[in-house]
């Protein structure tokens, strides 16, 4: 397949070199196809000598590579791997090859770490950094994603950000934490938060429904709610009764799988960069008064290259209009 800027595909390849086979000089022809005589010249000789075949796009790869390891001693790395449970460097020194080399056949047969393996087994029994699958539902509301971040409290006159790790006005210890509790759309990304007191179930169960009041104010129904394993998500009764009044069914990700709520994640850290963190904030109040801007610029200006360079609003929009 031709690349995205191409000027010619294998069709006006074509017309190129019957243009030229006609006695037309090939530098005129390439200036009415708008491309170098060089590349006219190139089509027109692999025209004559292989035919059509010739004006198909070759693979960019080399046809051979004859410096790869060979399949014999990839074969012994692998073995040793599997026996010693040793790292690149002892390998390549029981092996006598180099360890940069070892180090690449174990990445090209995706051998786990030995940090997420058994020492005694082998087995792997630590959860890798990588999802096997990236998923999006493929509407709104399918599934929500919830966590809550924790923030330090500003004391008034600013902390460490405004004046510095040494001693400053008001220094204060002890202020406590906000919670901004955050709910964000997988399929759209349309985001809602709130800075709650703590992280307990009835706090969690409310700002539940009210993220769904807001989604509905959206024309978006939530059918599906993930959180993580924490007890004001899985075992609160108050949050469990909170996700059957708006009927939407709870899903827990799988244990030590942060990134199974990634979006969310995503979501809090971006939310800390853009807000939280923008500025050297005076006061608590103050950084609590600029969080309905943030969302609002996130949900209707903001780039999101997770669905393409729309905003969340964007795609809300575009879904309505496909589902209607």
């Amino acid at each position: 397949m031709s690349h995205a800027n191409a000027r010619l595909t294998p069709a006006g390849r074509l017309i190129l070199v019957e243009r030229i086979a006609t006695g037309r000089p090939p530098a005129h022809v390439a200036a009415e196809m708008g491309v170098s005589r060089a590349c006219a010249y190139k089509w027109w000789s692999r025209w004559r000598t292989e035919g059509k075949v010739g004006l198909v796009d070759r693979p960019s790869h080399a046809p051979s590579h004859p410096k790869r390891t060979p399949a014999c001693t990839q074969t012994r790395v692998r073995i040793s791997r599997h026996l010693s449970r040793s790292g690149p460097v002892a390998i390549a020194a029981h092996l006598n090859v180099p360890a940069s080399t070892v180090g690449r056949v174990l990445r090209r047969h995706q051998t786990p770490p030995l940090a997420a393996c058994d020492p005694v087994t082998g087995q792997v029994i630590r959860a890798t950094r990588r999802s096997a699958n990236r998923y999006e539902h493929d509407h709104p509301g399918s599934l929500v994603h919830v966590d809550v971040k924790k923030l330090g409290r500003i004391p008034d006159g600013g902390g460490w950000r405004a004046h510095g790790r040494g001693t400053r006005p008001t220094s204060a210890r002890g202020l406590g934490y906000d919670y901004v509790h955050a709910a964000i759309d997988d399929h759209s990304r349309l985001a809602y938060a709130e800075i709650l007191g703590d992280e307990k179930g009835p706090t969690c169960a409310g700002f539940l429904t009210r993220a769904a009041a807001f989604y509905a104010s959206h024309g978006i129904t939530i059918e599906r709610v993930i959180t993580d394993n924490a007890k004001n998500y899985r075992v609160s009764r108050n949050f469990a009764a909170a996700a059957a009044a708006i009927v939407a069914r709870q899903k827990f990700i799988r244990p030590h799988c942060p990134w199974t709520n990634g979006k969310v994640e995503r979501f809090n850290r971006t939310l800390g960069a853009e807000w939280a963190h923008s500025r050297p904030f005076a006061s608590d109040d103050t950084r609590a008064a600029l969080l309905p801007t943030s969302l609002a610029h996130y949900n209707l200006n903001r780039p999101h290259l997770g669905i393409g360079g729309r905003s969340p609003t964007d795609r809300v929009n575009n879904a309505a209009g496909q589902y209607t």
